[in-house]
């Protein structure tokens, strides 16, 4: 059974009951009320020696120890109950003293103290304190002037006729002043297990209810009463009756558990204060009615009133340590919530909130902003090859130098991963920050005996004109986007916004194209137009490349640049290539004997998803491998060169055939032909447009296509406009090509004219 508030409050009620009555019956009817009072004592009693060895005998350690030992005491307690109520209801004569009677009822606080040192020895302990001591020594001043007001110092000074009734005499009152002392400063000293402190607290105040009639008693044969008012036993049977409840408590964990844990914490929390409460109303009584008040209580009582001014002092003193170890704590997370903790920049939200600032002020006062985004090319290189606790290193050395470079009142933040921005609220322009900090990222970072050299491709925007309508985001989409133009266009470049970057820099730009992608009719329909691939020796087309369009209500035509760098950093490039697969694939799947080209990420080579959506559009539209030809786009790194490869030679024994598109530019290198079952090259249109040195380009471009052509790879030229483009290509030894010269990219219905026409020509 589990001890609750209910059950406590339910068990004094019935003892209350019982000593009503008694009290009722004893002026017409004496004999009657002795016999009720005398029993129900003695049942309660009773209750408690049963209940305390039989649930001690279920339970176990400590748990079946003190209940042992109290029913113990209880045994002797009902032994002195029954001589008590036999001399009283039956002898003709006064009980002697000492009698059988007081061996009983002593032998109960001898082993209910054993059984509090167990309970004690049994609960966690922590190391006494200033406030608990000072709370001990008041509780047991305040114990100490109620138990000798009441009891104790009428015994002292009544004496008795023989030292042995004098001891019999004044043990009562010592041992309950004992015993609720250490009672009381158990709840002082520490917190008992919650799932036990149910059956310690009923413990506590069934011992409390003897003790306090005890005290009844002992006051009231020393002023020579011959017997005590039944209403005053109310103890003798509120206690037992307790302490038998105590005994049958089975702590469990239920959901409803937390409102009776409350209950008694609340009453741990007043248990120590209520003897303070009891000796304030004791003294204030004598006080009203004339009583006398000794020696002995003018000193504890003084001793008391100086031990509670001292424990109020070094209270206050602990509450403006807290108050400040608290202001601490605030100031400490309020930091941490608004800096990043590897380099100790403001974070994102810090750094928005400063933007938002700075944007507001533009508006209101025409307040030049300038905004520099930073954002490191290939770190995940760094963390792939020397892990890391290593990369973080090198962020925490970037972050140092990006704030060498600018001003201490320009805010500088790390947005996350590899990506920094500089709020510049100096004189400094975002073009001057941003070469200082292009520059001294380029030097190297030394870690022991190695060097990490990092770049970083930067976009800088700064208002000067009037925007009224200008807002924090889009100013740092106005950033990314030209730092993306940059990234797009070479590493560790320099960008500087301008209005033909407007489109990249849209807010609305991701969230259109992911419904134009899911086929929503409002975000307009993503189309795939298709450009002639050709022989150069007599121009019929061979191979078309599919490409991506998108004309959207709201933005009008979206350049494929711009889109296909949005859906790159919305995470939706993936969704955008197969769309086009299944796309060109569905759209070309009766062009007999042409190949069809489809871009795809480099990023997602070595994905199995790849792999899985090639082989579904290929089967679903009935569309041969050895027509699909899959060019791995400049648009990312590929992660992983030994999984790419594999999942190459597995697109190639479907009969797919694999190409590298723009070769020579972004990421590709000759260790993509080393590495990768490739197919084909596509020769970047770079190659054979004139530039300031011809000579390196014709160079580059002759040693390309015979390496390729050395390794059995084809090679397809982009970007061919003229027929002197051709007779270089021509003069390499390249015999593909597509560009403007040979047809634009256009829907499929323009292709097949185009188609027919070449074919024409190739008849002639």
């Amino acid at each position: 059974m589990t001890v609750t508030p209910a059950r406590v409050l339910a068990v004094i009620g019935a003892a209350v009951t019982v000593g009503v009555i008694a009290q009722l019956l004893h002026g017409d009817y004496p004999l009657a009320a002795t016999v009720l009072d005398d029993s129900a004592q003695l049942l309660a009693g009773l209750a408690a020696v049963v209940s305390c060895f039989w649930n001690g005998w279920r339970s176990h350690g400590p748990h079946r120890t003190w209940r042992v030992l109290v029913g113990i005491g209880f045994t002797g307690w009902s032994a002195g109950m029954a001589i008590w109520a036999w001399y009283r209801i039956f002898g003709n004569i006064g009980l002697p003293s000492p009698s059988l009677a007081d061996a009983g009822y002593l032998t109960l606080p001898v082993f209910a103290f054993i059984a509090l040192l167990v309970l004690a020895a049994n609960r966690p302990w922590r190391p006494p304190h200033a406030v608990l001591i000072l709370d001990a020594l008041v509780v047991v001043g305040s114990l100490f002037i109620i138990t000798w007001a009441t009891a104790l110092g009428a015994v002292v000074r009544t004496g008795a006729p023989t030292p042995a009734a004098f001891a019999v005499a004044i043990a009562y009152p010592v041992s309950d002043l004992v015993l609720v002392t250490i009672m009381v400063l158990m709840v002082v000293f520490g917190r008992s297990n919650p799932r036990q402190m149910p059956a310690l607290l009923t413990l506590v105040l069934g011992l409390v209810a003897l003790s306090i009639s005890d005290s009844f008693f002992a006051y009231l044969v020393s002023r020579g009463a011959e017997e005590m008012p039944p209403i005053l036993d109310i103890g003798f049977i509120v206690g037992p009756a307790l302490v038998a409840l105590a005994a049958t408590d089975r702590p469990s964990r239920r959901n409803d558990d937390s409102g009776r844990d409350r209950v008694y914490e609340l009453a741990y929390l007043l248990l120590p204060y209520v003897p303070l409460a009891g000796t304030g109303l004791l003294i204030s009584v004598q006080l009203l009615t004339g009583g006398h008040i000794d020696m002995a209580e003018k000193v504890v009582g003084l001793l008391v009133i100086f031990m509670v001014v001292a424990r109020q002092l070094i209270t206050l003193l602990e509450n403006r340590m807290l108050l400040e170890r608290v202001r601490y704590g605030q100031a400490r997370l309020e930091y941490q919530a608004f800096h990043d903790p590897l380099t100790g920049l403001a974070n994102r939200a810090l750094f928005h909130d400063r933007l938002a600032a700075a944007v507001q002020a533009h508006r209101h006062k025409q307040v030049p902003v300038g905004l520099l985004f930073v954002d490191l090319d290939d770190f995940k290189v760094v963390n792939d090859s020397f892990g890391h606790a290593t990369g973080d290193i090198v962020l925490r050395g970037v972050a140092d130098r990006i704030r060498a470079c600018v001003s201490d009142v320009d805010v500088v933040a790390r947005l996350g991963g590899d990506e920094f921005a500089i709020l510049l609220r100096s004189d400094l322009q975002p073009d001057e920050a941003g070469e200082r900090i292009s520059a001294a990222l380029r030097l190297p970072f030394r870690l022991g005996e190695r060097q990490v050299t990092v770049g970083a491709s930067i976009g800088a925007a700064v208002t000067k004109d009037p925007e009224p309508n200008l807002t924090a985001d889009t100013l740092l989409n106005r950033v990314d986007a030209a730092m993306y133009r940059g990234k797009r266009n070479g590493k560790g470049i320099l960008t500087i916004y301008h209005n033909d970057l407007a489109d990249w820099a849209d807010p609305d730009l991701p969230a259109l194209l992911a419904a134009a992608i899911r086929g929503e009719e409002h975000a307009g329909p993503i189309e795939v137009h298709y450009q002639p691939i050709v022989r150069l020796g007599d121009g019929v087309t061979v191979a078309v490349e599919s490409l991506a369009r998108w004309t959207s209500p709201q933005l009008g035509q979206v350049p494929p640049l711009v889109f296909v760098a949005a859906a790159e950093r919305a995470g939706l490039i993936g969704a955008l290539d197969d769309l086009v697969l299944e796309t060109a694939c569905r759209e070309t799947a009766k062009l007999a004997g042409l190949q069809v080209h489809v871009n795809i990420s480099a990023g997602r080579l070595g994905c199995p998803q790849l792999e899985a959506s090639v082989r579904d559009t290929l089967a679903r539209y009935g569309f041969s491998g050895g027509r699909l030809v899959l060019e791995i786009t400049e648009t990312s790194r590929i992660p992983d060169l030994e999984a790419a490869a594999q999942s190459a030679q597995r697109l190639r024994d479907l009969g797919v055939s694999v190409a590298i598109d723009d070769f020579g530019t972004g990421y590709s290198t000759l260790a993509y032909l080393h590495t990768l079952p490739v197919d084909t090259v596509k020769l970047d249109y770079m190659f054979i447009t004139p530039a300031a040195h011809p000579e390196r380009g014709e160079a580059i471009g002759q040693s390309v296509v015979s390496i390729s052509h050395a390794l059995g790879i084809t090679v397809i030229a982009e970007g061919v406009q003229t027929p002197a483009q051709v007779a270089t290509l021509t003069r390499w030894g390249c015999t593909l090509g597509q560009g403007y010269l040979y047809g634009r990219p256009a829907p499929l219905s323009e292709l097949r004219l185009i188609a027919a026409e070449s074919v024409q020509r190739s008849s002639l």
